[in-house]
């Protein structure tokens, strides 16, 4: 890497905007499970009330939420660690252009399971 684009500032503000992304997107997942696990516990609220029978549950809602939190807390940690090493790669001028993200792949095909997850588990349970 040469020193023009080494002391470029848009290089470090282009990682400053990935950096952010990244903490958006742990934020969002920690809010969607957050919501996800509360939404368990509306249900079971709202079949007590209608039925007064006790309310028939998997807690699943709870542990898809509470892993979907964890994974949230897990993207924002990575993100730390990852700006801390391309800021460090930056500055040593170690940093290969065009290298694919294994954490965005990772996330990505992690997502993706847990999506096809709960479409069988709507499928089933409907």
């Amino acid at each position: 890497m040469d020193k023009v684009a080494e002391q470029d500032p848009r290089v470090y503000f282009a990682a400053e905007r990935t950096f952010l992304a990244w903490i958006r997107t742990g934020l969002g997942l920690i809010g969607i499970g957050f919501a996800v696990s509360r939404f368990g516990l509306f249900f079971r609220q709202l079949s007590a009330s209608e039925s007064h029978l006790p309310a028939r549950t998997t807690g699943l809602s709870v542990w898809s939420g509470v892993t979907l939190v964890g994974l949230g807390v897990i993207v924002i940690l990575s993100s730390v660690l990852r700006h801390f090493q391309l800021i460090h790669e930056l500055k040593s001028g170690t940093w290969i252009p065009g290298r694919v993200s294994r954490d965005a792949v990772a996330l990505g095909l992690m997502l993706a399971a847990a999506g096809i997850g709960m479409c069988v588990y709507l499928v089933l349970v409907h």
